[in-house]
């Protein structure tokens, strides 16, 4: 279990990396979006490949931000009952909601993107807007971001399995959010 939780931790330390680069990819967008809007409406001038390059960051904000929000413990839950659970039962919620939803779910959504995104980059699929950019890299954000989930959780799996056996400790207080 001790090889498996510094697997883990080596997967929550990637995942925290990608959530510093999805942060700089949301200022990215908006310093790309100020200026979009400076040199469109006070110089008068255009181009489709700066407002698609903003989307593409927003892409890979989703995308690679995920894992670290899995991590965080602070992904989208059906609350009906979770937040009223003692004891282990959240943990025991938990994994069964890993390994029957997300990690079959989230693998067949990584080997379909897998394919789309490999049709795309062999195609050198373009933007049809002029001056638009090419489509594998935004593409790309979705392989890597559902694998990336994928492997969070694994590494969550592994992690509650070991909170059971009293081998890792973890917070299991689940506040209910606000909105």
């Amino acid at each position: 279990m001790n090889a498996l939780l510094k697997l883990a931790a080596g997967v929550d330390w990637i995942s925290a990396k990608l959530g510093t680069f999805a942060s700089w990819t949301v200022l990215l967008a908006a310093l790309i979006s100020a200026g979009n809007a400076f040199i469109r409406y006070g110089l008068d001038i255009t181009s489709n490949g700066w407002i698609e390059i903003q989307w593409y960051l927003f892409a890979y904000t989703v995308m690679v931000g995920a894992p670290l929000v899995l991590k965080l413990n602070e992904h989208v839950r059906v609350d009906l009952i979770y937040g009223k659970l003692k004891g282990n039962k959240p943990v025991y919620v938990d994994l069964f909601g890993l390994v029957f939803f997300l990690l079959p779910v989230i693998g067949l959504l990584t080997y379909l993107c897998t394919q789309y995104f490999w049709g795309i980059y062999v195609s050198k699929e373009m933007s049809q807007n002029a001056g638009g950019l090419i489509r594998w890299p935004v593409v790309l954000a979705m392989p890597v971001g559902f694998a990336m989930v994928w492997i969070q959780g694994v590494a969550e799996i592994i992690k509650r399995v070991a909170y059971l056996q009293g081998k890792y400790q973890m917070d299991t207080h689940y506040e209910k959010p606000l909105q």
